[in-house]
């Protein structure tokens, strides 16, 4: 295929469908061409060579597209069947999922809003105690699930509390593979499991096992009267943060 062939095949997808003010005279053509762009970006980059040099905050902000080209596909198809039916009953039936969709992501980000609030305008507070060194309040241990974690938010940053073999440990909730949520995941072989591609950490000093070279900040904690003290200042990437053991403070009559 030339290249003036080529070029004039794109043009011809953006002029030749005027819009002459009917819905279902909406050219539906450059829907489907962005979307082949966005897929065909995120097949080019799909090796890992590219997640180490793009780093992963921009190989995933890349592949997150992949809702965007979603979008585009359902309104090339849409908009492709309207240009043969104008019946109202399509039109309605877009309006609908369009509507739900909205709805299903906005009741999800509803829920998630709350993990994002830092310590000063959510309901972590600072221990009335003699803790009082910069650590703050993040939970009770009674919230967090054996071998799995409690995630919560600290100076804008997400951060997995985990509680496992009477002791308790906090790591980024960020995986260093692609982002995924640690804080969902569970510790599996002593080690942390992220949920989405099973990459590790050891909980304590948040560093793969070898010969795995992957890292996550760690964050010093602290138990005292049933509830985890976290400092919000994150340790480098690959420095062990000494658990905090509850089993000690159970003997003491502390929690």
């Amino acid at each position: 295929m030339s290249r003036p062939f080529l070029g004039t095949l794109m043009l011809s997808i953006f002029v030749s469908s005027p819009i002459n003010g009917s819905i279902s005279s909406v050219p539906f053509q450059p829907f489907g061409l962005f979307a082949l762009v966005i897929l065909f970006l995120m097949a080019a980059t799909s090796h890992d060579f590219w997640l180490a040099n793009l780093s992963a905050p921009v190989w995933k902000s890349l592949h997150m597209l992949v809702y965007v080209a979603y979008a585009l596909l359902v309104l090339h198809v849409t908009f492709g069947v309207l240009q043969g039916e104008g019946s109202p009953i399509y039109v309605a039936a877009t309006a609908l999922g369009l509507t739900t969709v909205v709805a299903l992501h906005s009741v999800a980000a509803s829920r998630e809003r709350p993990l994002d609030q830092t310590a000063e305008k959510s309901k972590i507070k600072k221990q009335k105690s003699n803790i009082d060194d910069g650590f703050v309040d993040a939970c009770a241990i009674a919230d967090i699930p054996e071998n799995r974690a409690r995630i919560v938010c600290l100076s804008g940053e997400r951060l997995a509390i985990f509680k496992y073999d009477g002791k308790i440990s906090a790591v980024s909730n960020v995986c260093q593979h692609q982002n995924g949520p640690l804080g969902e995941g569970k510790i599996v072989f002593g080690c942390i499991t992220c949920p989405w591609h099973g990459y590790q950490y050891q909980p304590d000093t948040g560093a793969s096992p070898p010969p795995f070279v992957e890292k996550v900040p760690t964050f010093n904690v602290r138990v005292k009267y049933g509830r985890v003290f976290v400092h919000p200042k994150p340790n480098p990437a690959g420095t062990r943060a000494e658990p905090a053991l509850i089993e000690q403070l159970e003997a003491v009559g502390a929690i």
